[in-house]
């Protein structure tokens, strides 16, 4: 079998499609990534003389100019699993201080976005997060974006096998290689091997989650693979169950195989409807796990058991690890925001109190890991812990938001000031309420996964009453894992000066079990489904003597 190389690969898409999208003819007339040998010259000449092309490059180094803040920068660090260290962390917040408006973001994909500052000064900071081992390298445009995890993994008492070491590899091997930096659309992937479903598997383009074969004793660990999900290009698709089972040394490869299938095969028209989930559509699971194998070279078992549980957890709270005698910390940092001098400040009590690890979460929150029972009491009467809650009841527990309008041309409406503006008074109207998960998005690009939350909100400008005003519409019952659900919408063109008003009405009588009921965990891998006609032909034509594939024609799947 011939694989497509990156050297034939602009003729290729010349040659096989009818036409390409703008970014496409971008990416062709060069390589993204060689724009960081033009940064020294860009930061030198100024962010006017910037090139709308090159303001695209710039994307594959982490570099976005915001137009809400004309001449100014974000900066977007990826975080593999959400991992990092007093030291990296204590840089981040010096560059935010010094280069930028001291404000920093935790993302829904467990990386940080650093603000408001020049492009004069993008080829220091760049240095500064080099220094530190961290790297802002293809954390935008059509890249696997930061790859997530669960944030307690290796500390949970009950997870099936700790996926962080596969993160850090799977990461190190496409980051900065060319093979993998020209993909026809954004990737999001998530490797966990954690129980409690806490990274929202079924929105990624590819995931890998806790599964198993056998019983007992002789129990194998794993994972089961989930392909195509998404949020946003058109609402959420639940990613499709490969029926494939894969054991963690076989994890890096089979995942780097999919990103390639993607590549190689995905549509470069349209950006609207270029995702992974787009091309599973139009050839069926059966299909894309046939190209999977035959690019593997070798047959893959079924999928196994789910060891995820129903409901989602987030970690946040005081948790005893399986290490003796240690401790996680979850604090919630409401919707994601920090300051330079808070960042800067949990750097110093993981270095005091705990190892110096600092953990970030898919739910916008820090985990202080490996607390000694000795230090525990100490650490929480710290007042930045008391700030950021590890007990934090109702409404606030489960908040999330995207960045919004303040930084996001994207963003239809402000959404964080307003997120928490809102919980407060449903704090104070619904004391008692039990905690559910409300999530903003400012746009239909769903960056605040508005989709899978219990009350999720979408940012719009709308007319009411005569007048243009800020506005959500109002989905609930969206959830992920074992059991996924598409959020229904409920209300559309919310005023927001009115919204809590509205969610008062609704949110007492919210029950995730009455809206999407969750039948009994079947135990997927038990009894090997009856194969469909078509799939039990492909698995044939893949068996050869020397059981490797044979690749020397294509089956027909017209």
């Amino acid at each position: 079998m011939k694989l497509v190389t990156l050297r034939d690969f602009n003729r290729l898409i010349l040659n096989s499609v009818k036409s390409v999208n703008k970014i496409e003819q971008i990416k062709i007339e060069a390589s993204p990534l060689e724009i960081e040998k033009k940064l020294p010259d860009i930061a030198r000449e100024g962010w006017e003389s910037i090139s709308e092309d090159d303001v695209q490059r710039l994307k594959w180094l982490g570099l976005f100019h915001r137009t809400a803040t004309p001449g100014y920068f974000m900066l977007r660090v990826r975080i593999p699993g959400g991992f990092t260290f007093s030291h990296q962390i204590k840089m981040l917040a010096h560059v935010a201080r010094k280069y930028g408006n001291g404000v920093i973001d935790i993302t829904t994909r467990m990386q940080v976005q650093i603000r408001h500052f020049k492009i004069d000064h993008a080829p220091e900071i760049l240095e500064c997060l080099d220094s530190v081992g961290l790297s802002s390298t293809q954390t935008g445009m059509d890249n696997v974006r930061n790859i997530i995890g669960c944030p307690v993994a290796g500390l949970h008492p009950k997870e099936l096998l700790d996926a962080s070491s596969i993160i850090s590899a799977l990461t190190q091997k496409i980051v900065g290689d060319p093979e993998y930096a020209n993909l026809p659309r954004k990737f999001n992937l998530a490797i966990s091997g954690c129980p409690d479903n806490c990274v929202h598997a079924e929105s990624q383009d590819l995931a890998l989650v806790p599964a198993y074969h056998g019983e007992s004793d002789k129990r194998i660990a794993g994972f089961n693979v989930l392909a195509g999900g998404k949020l946003g290009s058109g609402g959420f698709r639940i990613a499709s169950p490969l029926d494939v089972f894969v054991l963690p040394e076989e994890a890096v490869e089979v995942c780097a195989a999919v990103v390639l299938i993607f590549r190689d095969h995905g549509s470069r028209e349209s950006r609207s409807k270029n995702r992974l989930g787009f091309l599973i559509d139009e050839w069926g699971v059966d299909r894309f796990r046939f190209e999977l194998v035959k690019r593997l070279r070798r047959p893959l078992p079924r999928a196994g058991v789910d060891f995820r549980n129903p409901l989602p957890e987030d970690h946040l709270g005081i948790y005893r690890q399986k290490q003796s005698l240690m401790n996680y910390v979850g604090l919630k940092v409401q919707v994601g925001r920090i300051q330079a001098d808070e960042l800067e400040e949990a750097g110093r009590l993981v270095e005091k109190y705990g190892n110096g690890e600092i953990r970030l979460s898919p739910h916008q929150s820090m985990i202080l890991p490996n607390i000694p029972d000795k230090n525990l009491g100490d650490l929480l009467e710290e007042s930045l812990v008391k700030k950021f809650d590890y007990s934090p009841k109702g409404i606030k527990k489960g908040l999330v938001s995207c960045v919004g309008s303040d930084y996001c041309s994207l963003a239809a409406i402000e959404t964080k000031t307003r997120a928490v503006e809102v919980a407060d008074r449903l704090e104070e109207s619904l004391s008692g309420t039990r905690p559910i998960s409300v999530h903003w998005s400012g746009c239909p690009a769903a960056c605040g996964n508005h989709l899978v939350a219990d009350v999720g909100l979408l940012g719009k400008r709308a007319k009411v009453g005569g007048q243009v005003v800020d506005a959500v519409d109002v989905f609930v019952g969206g959830r992920a894992g074992p059991h996924p659900q598409k959020a229904v919408k409920l209300l559309e063109n919310v005023p927001c000066d009115t919204l809590h008003q509205v969610l008062e009405s609704i949110i007492p009588f919210h029950a995730r079990e009455k809206m999407h009921p969750i039948k009994k965990k079947q135990k997927a891998g038990k009894r090997e489904p009856k194969k469909k006609p078509q799939l039990m032909e492909m698995e044939n034509e893949l068996s050869s003597p020397s059981g490797k594939p044979d690749a020397r024609e294509e089956p027909n799947y017209v």
